[in-house]
């Protein structure tokens, strides 16, 4: 199969088209061929070695964990699904070595969901991670009917998620963003606020009574800043900042579970989510495709490898 791999830690310079085997497929996994796959830029963290403390990395590396793709074939006990059928997925094992980024990639049940039916193939590669990063987050600190929830990053691939998940559960959304992308948080159903200093006197503005939960997909001091403007100060969950704890919050990690992931797609079927695509390269492109997440890192939209979208 041809995949995008690195024989060693390196950046966008060393991404390299390559021929690989197939992928072994291990009881409860299935084979999966990939039609797109989403870009993050923690698949660059991993492959210049950032994550090298908490992750397990073998080489040659192929990066990328969200996907779109077909069924192609089953390990043992693989019953979740049959050939065939079509499928998003956050591919994260228990090390990273087999990603996304390849024709084909073997998948445990665990983190597989069918893929929207109305949704086309490179948008549904941009769902499984930042989907399930908003809908755990939400879950984590319980925001329900009718809190007043701040997002911070509310117009970035997760907060963009996050504010319309929240708005499925009653709750109002102030978002924060910068000037440019206001009219957009307000399409989703969102108040929008620009980020930066006067941010707290800002919310109080708009939620004179102070907010019930907040959501932190930005960092910086985000989470310092809810805990001026929240009703209960633990009630702030961060993505972005790994001293949330510290602070009183709660540190969020997506983790591979196919039941969420499957709400998540149901939301995307019923039309409640959206997901913009900023561009598409092919998968010999890859290296542009980072280079491009460098170039305009607050650029609205996902970036996603076109592998056989057709």
């Amino acid at each position: 199969m041809k995949a995008i791999a690195l024989p060693r830690y390196g950046g966008a310079d060393d991404l390299e088209l390559t021929d690989q085997p197939t992928p072994a497929v291990a009881p409860g996994e299935f084979l999966v061929r990939v039609k797109a796959a989403g870009v993050n830029p923690g698949d660059e963290k991993i492959a210049v070695g950032t994550l090298d403390g908490i992750m397990v990395t073998h080489f040659p590396l192929i990066p990328g964990f969200e996907m779109s793709g077909v069924v192609e074939g089953r390990g043992f006990g693989a019953t979740e699904f049959e050939i065939g059928d079509e499928v998003i997925g956050f591919v994260v094992k228990d090390w990273a070595q087999n990603g996304t980024y390849a024709e084909l990639v073997s998948a445990p049940a665990r983190t597989l969901a069918r893929k929207p039916a109305s949704w086309d193939w490179l948008h549904s590669a941009c769902l499984p991670l930042n989907g399930l990063t908003a809908y755990q987050a939400i879950k984590r600190i319980n925001i329900g009917e009718s809190d007043t929830v701040l997002i911070h990053g509310a117009a970035g691939g997760v907060g963009t998620l996050a504010v319309q998940i929240a708005a499925t559960r009653g709750a109002h959304v102030i978002g924060t963003a910068s000037e440019r992308n206001h009219d957009y948080l307000r399409e989703l159903g969102a108040t929008p606020t620009t980020y930066g200093e006067g941010l707290a006197e800002r919310v109080r503005e708009l939620a004179p009574e102070g907010v019930d939960a907040a959501l932190d997909f930005y960092g910086g001091d985000a989470v310092a800043v809810s805990r001026k403007v929240l009703k209960d100060p633990a009630r702030v969950a961060s993505v972005a900042d790994i001293a949330a704890p510290e602070q009183g919050g709660q540190l969020v990690w997506a983790r591979a579970n196919a039941d969420e992931l499957t709400e998540v797609a149901a939301l995307a079927e019923s039309g409640k989510l959206s997901v913009p695509v900023n561009r598409s390269f092919p998968l010999e492109q890859a290296a542009d495709a980072w280079r491009m997440l460098h170039a305009d890192s607050r650029a609205r939209g996902r970036i996603v490898l076109d592998i056989d979208a057709a």
